[in-house]
């Protein structure tokens, strides 16, 4: 065992010639400190390579700097880099994550839950897990009386909760206006499972653009994926059965437009010559498909530091007696890349 491995607080007391009591609000920044005299501890600090234990400073100052972040359905694109940006704000801001991913996207047993991570004495929640069914007002309901806060991210806030929102809607809008603008008129849509509040609000998008510009609009127009190309492949086949004439597809991710413009060209079909593309998300391979990938952009690790540090924010506000009701939502857009897969006159 190395000499700073046996260093204690004790030790570093007799070296500063001050109490055990100084060292501790040193290293736990209490005001009650001369700045010489903190600035001599950390030196001596700094000197010894001390480094206090994170149990011991959580059982002086009350605080664990722990977040919980529940999550699900981390296979997927989505909320893996929404992970990802969480993990990398958390750091950055000095807290600790503990990672529930949970089984499924629906909770049977809220009450085991809550007791889980009162136990693990978190400061706040990220509820990271997509919106599946409409549950969330569920979970917000279940939540209520949860003693830290807690941020949900979604399509659309919801009244006395604290939210991370995409404009998911205005998404699927400015996708099939801009193949629209590109003079395409017979816009078919892939969107994702339907359970999803996301690919719901994509496909509502879709659907109120075409009827603002009197496109006729059928059942046989859409065809549901699951979020995987291979999805998006079978759909595509699917739509070329029911919606043969179509000049153009707005597809809800990027996955499942690549493995549509596999299968169009597959079977002999240009794109975007006979039939334009537009996918959602902007991930990394939607720039090297071919053609590149006209696609809507959202920032998943942006969603994630934003979920943390509006998190962080309602923290320091109950700590300070502050209601959380004044917070606001945060609401983040998308925003069009425009690739050679939707236009009219490429080549």
């Amino acid at each position: 065992m190395s000499k700073k491995d046996q260093t204690t607080i004790l030790k570093v007391a007799e070296i500063a010639g001050v109490s055990k009591q100084t060292v501790s609000r040193v290293i736990n920044d209490h005001p009650d400190v001369s700045d010489v005299t903190r600035k001599h501890v950390q030196q001596v600090i700094a000197e010894l390579g001390y480094h206090p234990s994170a149990v011991a400073r959580s059982l002086t100052s009350q605080r664990t700097h722990t977040i919980a972040v529940v999550t699900a359905g981390l296979n997927l694109v989505g909320p893996s880099n929404v992970l990802h940006g969480i993990a990398l704000k958390a750091e950055e801001l000095g807290y600790s994550l503990l990672i529930k991913n949970l089984a499924g996207f629906r909770i049977a047993d809220y009450q085991g839950l809550v007791r889980f991570l009162n136990e693990m004495r978190v400061e706040g929640v990220a509820w990271a897990c997509p919106d599946i069914d409409h549950y969330r007002q569920e979970t917000i309901e279940n939540l209520s009386s949860f003693p830290v806060p807690v941020v949900f991210q979604g399509s659309s806030p919801i009244e006395n909760a604290l939210f991370v929102t995409v404009d998911n809607y205005t998404g699927g809008c400015q996708a099939t206006q801009h193949l629209i603008d590109q003079g395409f008129r017979k816009i078919a849509h892939i969107s994702g499972p339907l359970s999803f509040a996301d690919a719901e609000a994509r496909k509502s998008g879709w659907t109120d653009t075409l009827k603002k510009v009197g496109a006729h609009l059928a059942q046989s127009h859409w065809a549901e994926g699951d979020w995987s190309a291979v999805s998006g492949a079978s759909a595509v086949s699917e739509l070329l059965q029911t919606y043969p004439e179509m000049d153009a597809i707005f597809v809800a991710n990027d996955q499942m437009a690549i493995g549509a413009m596999q299968t169009l060209q597959a079977r002999g079909l240009q794109v975007p010559g006979d039939i334009a593309i537009v996918g959602y998300d902007n991930i990394a391979e939607s720039a090297y498909s071919s053609p590149p990938l006209t696609t809507m952009s959202q920032n998943f690790e942006l969603m994630g530091a934003k979920t943390i540090e509006l998190l962080v924010e309602a923290i320091n506000a109950q700590r300070s007696g502050k209601e959380l009701s004044a917070l606001q939502p945060v609401r983040l857009t998308t925003d069009l890349v425009i690739r050679q897969s939707s236009l009219r006159t490429a080549s």
